[in-house]
């Protein structure tokens, strides 16, 4: 853990500031991605509340991005249901740009609906995995469910995905 971290648990404020400065752009991202980027400055606004409150108890046995973007998911789904937004993670997030233009519009677009015919739990390993780069465990920590969960809710949103994509290249 790093002197920021431990100041900062210590209750000084410039050393919170300083940690919140380093990762407010992925927090951002992140919920973003979850909640979309009309309501993400409040997401992630409320997760770095949330987080200064809670920094004193966070031990270092998980990575400090992984520590947040478990308090960062609570706080989305939080606002998503007062505000009775639908989970769609797919609003903000686009994929990088392939050579040909209009086969990659085609892709993104059947790749949203894929994403979005899935559930809430399937599509949320998906983007934790595949965009944010979380490992199994870091994705566990994140969703506070057991590592075999993950794997299995992996396992199914892709067999899922390979069905609908099937099913998006033939419509």
């Amino acid at each position: 853990m790093d002197d920021r971290i431990r100041n900062a648990q210590r209750g000084d404020r410039e050393a919170f500031a300083a940690f919140a400065a380093e990762h407010y752009s992925a927090v951002y991202r992140f919920c973003a991605r979850r909640i979309g980027v009309t309501d993400a400055e409040d997401a992630t606004q409320e997760s770095f509340i949330t987080a200064q409150r809670a920094i004193r108890g966070y031990t270092g046995a998980s990575r400090i991005e992984t520590w947040l973007f478990g308090i960062a998911n609570n706080v989305c789904r939080q606002l998503a249901r007062r505000r009775k937004l639908e989970m769609n993670t797919m609003r903000a997030w686009t994929p990088d740009p392939a050579p040909d233009g209009e086969s990659t519009l085609v892709n993104r677009e059947v790749l949203r609906n894929a994403l979005a015919k899935l559930s809430d739990d399937h599509r949320e390993v998906v983007m934790l995995h595949e965009v944010e780069g979380l490992a199994y465990g870091e994705i566990a920590d994140v969703l506070g469910v057991p590592v075999g969960t993950v794997k299995s809710r992996l396992h199914h949103a892709f067999l899922q995905m390979r069905r609908h994509l099937g099913e998006g290249a033939t419509a």
